[in-house]
């Protein structure tokens, strides 16, 4: 009995010293301008630096103008760059994969979160405006959901880039006026294969028509890199707004 009376007391004090033993105390450090560097890690990290710096400064392309997201009511043309290079650069992946072509691309307007201002395109240029770590996706949709993308493409108002391989018209009163894809009027029974991101996949931007879906496929491929790819194909890159998405009467 006095063993047993010995050992809950030892197990007491052991639990009593290790709550004491994790006991962790902070302190509050502000960071300010006071604060002065390791040169010990400065000199380790260097190398690293520049050699990032030196891909991200790299000229791979020239724009002759500067390109912005509300240079347009509802086509731009950094827009319209995106979109049309998410099709050149996704669409031979897409097709060897599944011997299918894409149909059309579909972006959002917020995700272009910079300028291409004019002068040299470097690879930081397109991480600028494309900082996201968003992904090509193709969705397998019907025409009826075809129809309900173009209802949310004309009451959003907003210049969502879509690809030149669809036409949308709106007339008087915002309402679709025509839509064709590749030329081709839309039928609500066929199926078409439309280029977008993850995010917008998964309901960003409130577009929740890509579900149900009948197919999805996912090319690992970062819409950042579709750009630097893009970009080192153009020695001058020249988008334009132009008719893929108008409003009767918008002078743009």
């Amino acid at each position: 009995m006095i063993r047993f009376s010995f050992l809950i007391i030892l197990l007491i004090g052991l639990s009593t010293s290790c709550k004491e033993a994790q006991k962790i105390e902070g302190k509050r450090i502000e960071i300010n301008e006071d604060i002065t560097s390791d040169q010990a890690i400065e000199d380790y990290v260097k190398p690293f630096r520049d050699h990032v710096n030196n891909n991200l400064d790299s000229v791979i392309s020239y724009a002759p103008a500067t390109y912005a997201k509300s240079d347009g009511e509802f086509n731009t043309a950094i827009g319209n760059l995106m979109a049309d290079a998410v099709y050149s650069e996704s669409n031979p992946i897409f097709n060897s994969r599944t011997g299918k072509n894409i149909d059309f691309v579909l972006l959002n307007h917020g995700g272009i979160r910079a300028i291409i201002s004019e002068g040299q395109i470097t690879t930081r240029t397109a991480y600028e405006v494309m900082p996201f770590e968003n992904s090509v996706v193709v969705v397998e949709l019907k025409g009826t959901q075809i129809k309900e993308m173009l209802s949310y493409l004309a009451s959003a108002k907003r210049a969502h880039p879509v690809s030149k391989h669809i036409q949308i018209t709106l007339g008087e009163n915002f309402e679709v006026e025509t839509a064709r894809i590749n030329n081709k009027p839309i039928s609500e029974d066929k199926t078409y294969y439309i280029a977008t991101n993850d995010y917008l996949y998964n309901g960003g931007d409130r577009m929740t028509f890509f579900h149900p879906n009948d197919s999805l496929y996912v090319l690992d491929y970062k819409i950042r890199n579709v750009l630097i790819d893009y970009f080192k194909k153009k020695d001058t890159i020249n988008p334009k707004i132009d008719n893929r998405f108008i409003k009767l009467g918008d002078k743009s």
